[in-house]
C-alpha cells in the first residue's frame, strides 16, 4: 500500500505523530476545556480532578509514538473510561468470539452519535483484546488544527464532504480504495457508519452506495464484487443506547426539515451535539458484533440488506424502546419487559416540547423495535 498517496486523509504516521503531539502539548488550555465538557466543574474538587486528568494525559502523551498507542493509552485508557463513568450505567459488549485476533475487518455500524459510535466500538475491541480500528469521520468536524490533530492521532480517516459533485465522486472512490487496501494489504481494521449522517428517526438503514464504492475502487484490478466484499471482512455492529442525550435536538431538527426543507447547519452545531453526546446521560450502552459477511453476493443492495438484518436483530432493545413502542402503538406486547421501568419519568423527559417534536422523539425510541420485528419475519 502506497501510504503517501493517502497522506491527506490517513491518520498520522511516522514523524507526523510526534509533530502533532508537540502541537497538542503546546495547547494545554484546549485539552482542559475538552475534559471540562465531559462533566461538571463547579466545585474546587471537580476542577482539581480535571486538572489532574489533564496533567496525566500530558505525561502519557510524552510516550506516544503511533496512533495505535494514542488510541490505547489516551482514548481507551483515559477519555472513554471517564465518559462511561460519568454518563453510563453499564457498558457491555458481545460477539467478539466471531472476531479473529490477527484479522483486519471493516466494521459497519448504525450511526446515532457523531463520535461515540466508533469510539465505543474501539473501546470494546480494546477490552476484548482485539485489533483496534481506524475510523472514518467527515471533514466538517475538523474545525481547527487542535481538533484535527486529536482526530488524526486517534486513527481518524478524513471523509471530504465539502467538494463539488464530480470531485466528491472521485474522492469517494479514492477513500474506498484506502479502506480496501488498508484491510487487505496493511491488515488494519477500519470503522465506517452504515450511512452518512446520524439516523435521527431511529431507523438504521445501510446506504448501498458505500458497498458499491468499495467494488468500484477495485474494478480496474479485475476483482469481482463478491471477492471485494469477502476480502473486506465486513462485520455489522449494533450500537444501542438506552437514552440518547441528543434525542430532542434530533427530533426538533427533523420536524423542522420535514416542514421547511433542508436547513443549513449553524456554526458549531455539530460540536454542540458532540459535547452533549459525550457528557449527556446514556443509561446502559451495548455493542453487539455480528458475523463477518462471506459468500456469493449479487450486488450492493443484497449486502446492505444483510448488514441491516444483522444490526436490526442484534440491536439491544431497552425498556425505553419497548415501552415507547407499546405506548405509541397502543400495544401490550412487551409489557413484561418493562414492568419495573419508570414510565412516568421517561414521558416527563419530553414534557414541555411541541407535540410533533414529542411524537417524533418517542418514535425514535420505538422504531428499533419496528425494525427488529420486521427482521424477525425475514
Amino acid at each position: 500500500m502506497n501510504v503517501e498517496q493517502y497522506k491527506d486523509i490517513a491518520p498520522y504516521r511516522g514523524s507526523d505523530v510526534r509533530d502533532a503531539i508537540e502541537r497538542v502539548l503546546k495547547n494545554k488550555d484546549a485539552l482542559y476545556r475538552i475534559l471540562s465538557s465531559l462533566g461538571p466543574v463547579e466545585s474546587e474538587a471537580e476542577r482539581q480532578q480535571v486538572d489532574t486528568y489533564t496533567n496525566y494525559i500530558f505525561s502519557e502523551l510524552e510516550k506516544v509514538t503511533t496512533y495505535d498507542e494514542f488510541q490505547e493509552h489516551i482514548t481507551a485508557g483515559i477519555f472513554l473510561p471517564a465518559i462511561i463513568e460519568k454518563s453510563v450505567n453499564k457498558f457491555s459488549f458481545d460477539g467478539l468470539q466471531k472476531i479473529k485476533d490477527d484479522q483486519a475487518y471493516l466494521f459497519m455500524s448504525n450511526h446515532r452519535d457523531i463520535v461515540l459510535d466508533c469510539a465505543l466500538i474501539d473501546f470494546a475491541l480494546d477490552r476484548g483484546g482485539k485489533m483496534l480500528c481506524e475510523m472514518a469521520i467527515g471533514d466538517n468536524l475538523l474545525t481547527n488544527q487542535f481538533i484535527t490533530d486529536l482526530f488524526k492521532l486517534n486513527g481518524g480517516v478524513t471523509v471530504k464532504r465539502t467538494l463539488p459533485m464530480r470531485e466528491k465522486y472521485l474522492e469517494s472512490i479514492r477513500l474506498s480504495a484506502y479502506f480496501v487496501e488498508l484491510i487487505t494489504e496493511e491488515n488494519k481494521s477500519i470503522w465506517v457508519a452504515q450511512k452518512s449522517g446520524r439516523a435521527k428517526d431511529g431507523f438504521d438503514v445501510t446506504t448501498p452506495a458505500i458497498i458499491k464504492m468499495l467494488h468500484l475502487s477495485q474494478k480496474k484490478k479485475g476483482i469481482s464484487f463478491s471477492d471485494v466484499v469477502n476480502n473486506c471482512h465486513i462485520v455489522p455492529v449494533a450500537v444501542s443506547y438506552e437514552y440518547d442525550p441528543c434525542d430532542l435536538i434530533k427530533a426538533g431538527e427533523e420536524v423542522t426539515r420535514l416542514a421547511k426543507g433542508e436547513q443549513a447547519k449553524k456554526r458549531y452545531e455539530d460540536l454542540i451535539s458532540i459535547s452533549r453526546g459525550m457528557k449527556g446521560y446514556k443509561g446502559n450502552v451495548h455493542i453487539a458484533f455480528g458475523t463477518p459477511l462471506e459468500g456469493e453476493w449479487e450486488n450492493s443492495d443484497q449486502v446492505a440488506q444483510e448488514v441491516d438484518r444483522q444490526i436490526h436483530t442484534l440491536y439491544k432493545l431497552w425498556p425505553t424502546n419497548l415501552f415507547a413502542y407499546d405506548y405509541l402503538y397502543n400495544s401490550t406486547q412487551f409489557k413484561d419487559s418493562y414492568k419495573d421501568f419508570d414510565k412516568e419519568a421517561f414521558l416527563y423527559r419530553f414534557k414541555g416540547t411541541r407535540e410533533e417534536v414529542r411524537q417524533y422523539a418517542l418514535n425514535t425510541y420505538a422504531n428499533p423495535v419496528v425494525s427488529y420485528l420486521a427482521a424477525q419475519k425475514k
